[in-house]
């Protein structure tokens, strides 16, 4: 049985195939269309996910949608009329949308499958699952458990902004929810309006921004904002936030709580900015450390899944691992809306066909996530070409000694190989690599590679068998979504001058022997890299650690801001002209940027609007 799942009109709109419950392809439209979170139908995801799986639209035994509109069209209609007059504006601009399109999707998708399927019309097989299901449905299905109770934290759905469901065999059985507008997804996005980043793409930089603060405004959060029972459930006070009526996520009482207005994006972040991003991290862990606690205490339950956007929040997931209520807890990489599609598919197959589980014999579904496009070495020679670079053909091992050469010089490296990635993080497949003891690699990455704010951290990839030499960490981390500290022997103590230093003024004190991916409060977004999962890129690490005696690299995604991960040679190959890359591999070609031809040079500082 082949099932097709879809995500879109909202953001990161994606597609994914399962087939009798193995999972094929998945792939972000974003990725193709080089428009970052791209809403529309994924129709270049969609004709991926067909081709990867060598069937057609008119074989495809159920399309699923991985949300059910009349309930988000009911959402819509109560709370305007709970608040009404208020928040007239908005409705009126949302609800010509709604009449013309949304409300109509079943149209709408099976039109635009027609469109691809020379004509099938596929609307006898169309199923719409509830979003928290299929964010539930994408972490449990997924998982290496058996049994686990799920936990699903995001914006919004329908209604649902928290679930907890348990998941047994083929079945989930959803237990609880917290309706909107009680959200820790909008409360915390809600802080990123107000510190000046971009609602559903900007979070993970309030997150990054966080250890520069100090948290001396979390109980004012906790006393006006959000009221916080002891198993976790809460209530936002929305006296302080707009986004129910209007166009703000906050409002003018919020704005002098606070002390002033919003900052605008690009404007100079200052302490207060990084005081609000501690604080509303810290309140985030403590709710979610309540819910779990409780849940854990209620249940009895020894595995754990986290979906939806909030578990995203790598710092919070390990303080979770830490707590140690649960045995294991696993977190779906595509843990936002682009996983919903994957979700979709996998809750129509068990849930609602009944069909069995593949065993998960301790082992995830995601297969390193590695879901998306891969290309053959005569199609990547052969597009190279066509795009005039100039490189050499090597072998395996050639290609592994000259990367991990450049890394050991200090280069930053572009490395493309096998499947492009499903989910917002870069594992190994499309990643820009570094050294990470280079005390200048993190500034340089970010400021003539990246074009991005200087405070961000990068992440490191480390050997899964030297994990804990180098952490605090002795768990797999494959999907860069656990955060822990470095391991105290590798520490550079602070003088007592630096420890003085506040916010960003700390950023080039170096902090450990690995100090590109050292952040200032010695943590570590980590990603384990495991020979059984992606060898290639294991093998890179492993020889960087016979040259240098580290295993570890600094791993970044292969885009500037703005633009979405390269999916293609020929993206990562104007990706490297149009930064200060030095090196670049793509399967066995291997490019250095004083090779190419000056006209072929780029600049990618500004060509994609900031995100």
């Amino acid at each position: 049985m082949r099932v097709l799942g879809i995500s879109a009109f909202y953001h990161d709109s994606a597609a994914a195939l399962v087939e009798d419950g193995r999972i094929i392809a998945a792939a972000q439209e974003e990725r193709f269309t080089r428009r970052k979170h791209d809403p529309g139908f994924p129709t270049h995801a969609v004709e991926y996910c067909l081709a990867e799986g060598r069937t057609t639209v008119s074989e495809i035994d159920k399309v699923v949608f991985y949300d059910k509109p009349f309930l988000k069209f009911e959402r819509l209609l109560e709370t305007y009329l709970t608040f009404a007059p208020r928040g007239f504006v908005s409705f009126a601009m949302a609800l010509p949308l709604w009449v013309r399109e949304k409300l109509f999707q079943r149209q709408l998708l099976t039109d635009e499958l027609k469109a691809l399927g020379g004509g099938v019309d596929v609307s006898s097989r169309l199923l719409f699952t509830e979003h928290h299901l299929s964010h539930a449905a994408s972490a449990f299905f997924a998982s290496p458990f058996d049994e686990a109770l799920v936990l699903t934290m995001d914006g919004v759905g329908e209604w649902a902004t928290t679930s907890v469901a348990m998941g047994r065999g083929n079945q989930l059985d959803v237990l609880r929810e917290i309706h909107f507008p009680h959200s820790l997804g909008m409360l915390y996005s809600a802080f990123t309006y107000y510190t000046g980043f971009r609602v559903n793409s900007g979070e993970y930089k309030l997150m990054g921004l966080a250890p520069y603060g100090v948290p001396k405004y979390a109980q004012l959060i906790l006393d006006h904002l959000i009221d916080v029972k002891d198993d976790g459930s809460f209530r936002l006070n929305l006296e302080y936030f707009n986004y129910c009526v209007g166009l703000r996520m906050t409002n003018g009482r919020f704005d002098k709580l606070f002390g002033g207005p919003a900052r605008k994006p690009e404007e100079k972040l200052t302490q207060i900015h990084m005081d609000l991003a501690a604080s509303i991290q810290v309140v985030l862990e403590d709710v979610v450390l309540r819910m779990t606690r409780a849940l854990a205490r209620e249940t009895g339950a020894g595995n754990l899944c986290l979906a939806g956007g909030v578990a995203l929040n790598c710092v919070a997931n390990g303080k979770i691992l830490r707590d140690g209520q649960f045995g294991s807890i696993w977190i779906q990489p595509a843990a936002g809306d682009a996983g919903g599609a994957l979700g979709a598919a996998l809750a129509a197959y068990h849930v609602n066909q009944n069909q069995p589980r593949l065993s998960p014999m301790g082992r995830d579904a995601m297969r390193g996530s590695y879901l998306g496009p891969e290309f053959s070495q005569a199609e990547i020679e052969r597009r190279l070409q066509a795009v005039g670079a100039t490189f050499s053909v090597v072998d395996d091992d050639e290609v592994i000694d000259l990367c991990a050469d450049a890394l050991a010089q200090e280069q930053a490296l572009g490395w493309f190989q096998g499947r492009m990635e499903f989910g917002p993080r870069a594992l190994g497949g499309r990643s820009i690599l570094g050294d990470p003891r280079s005390p200048r690699m993190q500034s340089t990455l970010n400021l003539k590679v990246k074009y991005r704010e200087s405070f961000r951290p990068f992440a490191p990839s480390v050997l899964r068998e030297d994990v804990s030499s180098y952490f605090e960490l002795d768990v797999e981390s494959p999907y860069m979504l656990l955060v822990a500290d470095v391991a105290k022997d590798r520490r550079v103590p602070m003088t007592d001058e630096e420890q003085k230093l506040f916010g960003i003024e700390k950023l080039n004190v170096p902090r450990s022997d690995i100090p590109a991916v050292t952040h200032v409060d010695y943590s570590a977004r980590i990603q384990t890299v495991d020979r059984a999962t992606n060898p290639r890129y294991h093998a890179l690490i492993s020889r960087f650690k016979q040259k240098t005696g580290c295993p570890v690299v600094v791993n970044t995604s292969f885009n500037v801001r703005g633009e979405p991960i390269v999916c293609t040679p020929e993206d990562a190959f104007r990706c490297f002209m149009g930064t200060e890359i030095e090196a670049l591999a793509i399967g066995n070609c291997f490019l250095r940027k004083d090779d190419q031809r000056q006209g072929l040079k780029l600049n990618y500082e500004h060509a994609f609007t900031p995100d």
